[in-house]
């Protein structure tokens, strides 16, 4: 077979392969730059507009007619039965049985101290114990011996066998033996009772808890000095833990003495913990301590809870309404639709919030009615189910795109 022969035709450029390319390229060049650009005005525009909010939802509550707040104010929540569990005693922690958070019983024990030397004086006074009850034996038996002694003397008087003077020793001989019958006694007594001290101090060694509780705080560990009183220039400590008896919670609050007049006892109130403000609580007023705060004119004021809950904690911040009271005639139901306090603003003397729509804030004037403890009644502007901003920025205006976080 022939081999071809190379023509002029193969050494030609196809130029019209070269123009096709140069004209695409442009194109390309100009899509790329339009992409850069929008990712760019989106990393840089589209982040600051939107705001990070929390939300609430508006609900629809049925409440009764005395539920109308007269006044409000606000406390904390507070243990009737709270103590820092301490030694009656000076001594070194040996073990410490006790953790913040952990349920005690009464009599259970939390800690205990080194014990050693109580230990060897108890010991050393059973020992004495033990010598006075063989001496207070030896004294019966030679009084018994006395005894006999002066029995025979008598005979060998009454005989003439012995002077008077014989029997009169024999006398003083008994009733010596009887003084040191009853010394040996006492001796025995003091040594019982030296032993009940020694017990005593052996069972302060063993720190107990004084009620059923729990424990919010650890404050010493093994190793450490314990006393009743502080001492050691602030190296001893001066409690092992503090206990609290969670059935005697109740709320204190604080009540300026110029409405202190709208308070009676048995009141019925609203409570709300700052860390569930769409949690009410129900309660009623124990008492109004009858002393007022001169430096901030004020009179505490007792609440006890309707029933307690796992998530009430001592020395929480609580925000108490006090409902008016009025005539069981009437006590009339209704529906009511509640949202937050703090998602109300005021714009231009207007009430309004922010409710969240498809990612968007939207502005909505509102109409308010009475509050109801952490919450207030709307009259108009809002519907059941709609979210309304409670935490979100500032400067918040209508359109605005947001994104709700917890």
């Amino acid at each position: 077979m022939t081999p071809s022969t190379p023509s002029l035709d193969d050494l030609r450029i196809d130029r019209e392969d070269e123009s096709d390319d140069r004209r695409r390229w442009p194109w390309i060049v100009l899509l790329c730059l339009l992409l850069l650009a929008g990712g760019g005005w989106w990393w840089w525009i589209g982040p600051a507009q939107t705001a990070q909010v929390r939300v609430a939802t508006a609900q629809e509550t049925t409440v009764a007619a005395e539920d109308t707040a007269v006044l409000n104010a606000s406390g904390y929540v507070a243990a009737r039965r709270r103590a820092t569990v301490s030694s009656k005693v000076t001594g070194k922690l040996v073990e410490v049985a006790v953790e913040e958070g952990m349920a005690v019983r009464k009599g259970q024990i939390l800690a205990r101290l080194d014990d050693s030397t109580v230990r060897s004086q108890l010991a050393l006074a059973q020992a004495r114990l033990a010598a006075s009850e063989r001496g207070f034996a030896e004294q019966e038996v030679r009084q018994r011996e006395a005894e006999l002694t002066l029995g025979r003397t008598r005979r060998l008087v009454e005989e003439g066998v012995v002077g008077r003077a014989e029997i009169d020793g024999a006398e003083a001989e008994v009733n010596s033996l009887a003084a040191r019958i009853a010394l040996a006694r006492e001796q025995v007594v003091v040594s019982e009772r030296e032993i009940d001290v020694f017990q005593t101090q052996l069972d302060d060694m063993v720190i107990r808890a004084p009620f059923s509780g729990i424990a919010i705080s650890k404050d010493a560990e093994e190793g450490e000095m314990i006393s009743p009183i502080s001492a050691g220039g602030g190296f001893t400590r001066t409690g092992i833990c503090t206990l609290v008896d969670m059935q005697s919670l109740e709320i204190e609050v604080d009540v300026n003495e110029s409405y202190i007049n709208r308070v009676k006892d048995n009141q019925r109130v609203v409570a709300n913990l700052d860390a569930y403000p769409d949690w009410d609580i129900p309660g009623a007023v124990i008492t109004t301590v009858p002393a007022a705060d001169r430096q901030r004119a004020t009179v505490l004021v007792r609440i006890a809870f309707d029933e307690l809950d796992d998530r009430l904690l001592p020395d929480m911040g609580v925000k108490v309404a006090f409902l008016e009271e009025r005539p069981p005639t009437e006590e009339v139901t209704g529906s009511r639709l509640l949202i937050p306090t703090e998602a109300l603003r005021s714009d231009d003397g207007q009430s309004i919030v922010f409710i969240v729509r498809a990612n968007l804030a939207e502005r909505r004037a509102v109409r308010t009615g009475t509050p109801v403890g952490a919450q207030v009644e709307v009259l108009a502007g809002l519907t059941a189910g709609e979210r309304v901003v409670v935490d979100g920025p500032d400067d918040l205006a209508d359109g605005d795109r947001v994104v709700v976080v917890e």
